[in-house]
């Protein structure tokens, strides 16, 4: 059985996010570590996101992302709250796309979707280029499903909730997602 995607730290993520400042297509490069780290998208729903999935009615960019069952694992659609980093960081970016109504979030060089595998490879030289070993472009998923696991008790959410944001058909697989926290685990004994 293969190793799990590693877990990262926030310090690590903002040092993915400091990494690509300086990149040619940091907005768009900022956007991609977002939905990864901060929406679970897994790399294909990435490359397959369009803006018709983020904007509301208005043109603007929604308060939540509705992924369609055409581009999610197994049609396995639905809504995602969209944390507040990854709003402001989408609307920079359709401001500097002029504001498309439709078509990828996430584009290619010749101006298309991103391939999935491209999604993975990027993430793969992101991670390599700051020796972030163990990480692969499903990191930033799993670092979004254990976060939201281990908010559950502060949001009164249940795992049902995460199971649902994840777009897990069943809770056993959400379940396999969610690292465990040995400083977590000591100190929910010492209150037994």
């Amino acid at each position: 059985m293969p190793t799990p995607a590693r877990v990262l730290e926030a310090a690590d993520v903002r040092r993915l996010l400091q990494h690509v400042r300086a990149n040619r297509y940091a907005k768009r490069d900022t956007v991609l570590i977002l939905l990864s780290f901060k929406a679970g998208l897994r790399a294909g729903e990435i490359a397959g996101l369009s803006w018709t999935m983020v904007l509301g009615p208005s043109g603007k960019v929604d308060t939540h992302i509705a992924v369609s069952a055409k581009i999610a694992k197994k049609g396995s659609g639905r809504r995602i709250p969209i944390n507040p980093d990854l709003h402001r960081a989408l609307v920079a970016w359709h401001r500097s796309c002029g504001s498309p109504r439709d078509g990828p979030v996430i584009l290619s060089e010749r101006g298309r979707h991103m391939h999935p595998r491209s999604i993975v490879n990027w993430f793969a030289g992101m991670y390599q280029a700051l020796s972030l070993d163990g990480c692969s472009s499903h990191s930033g998923r799993r670092t979004f499903i254990t976060r939201t696991a281990r908010l559950l008790a502060q949001a009164g959410g249940s795992l049902r909730d995460v199971q649902e944001l994840a777009g897990h058909r069943s809770l056993t697989t959400t379940e396999r997602y969610i690292e465990g926290d040995r400083d977590a685990q000591r100190a929910l004994v010492r209150l037994v």
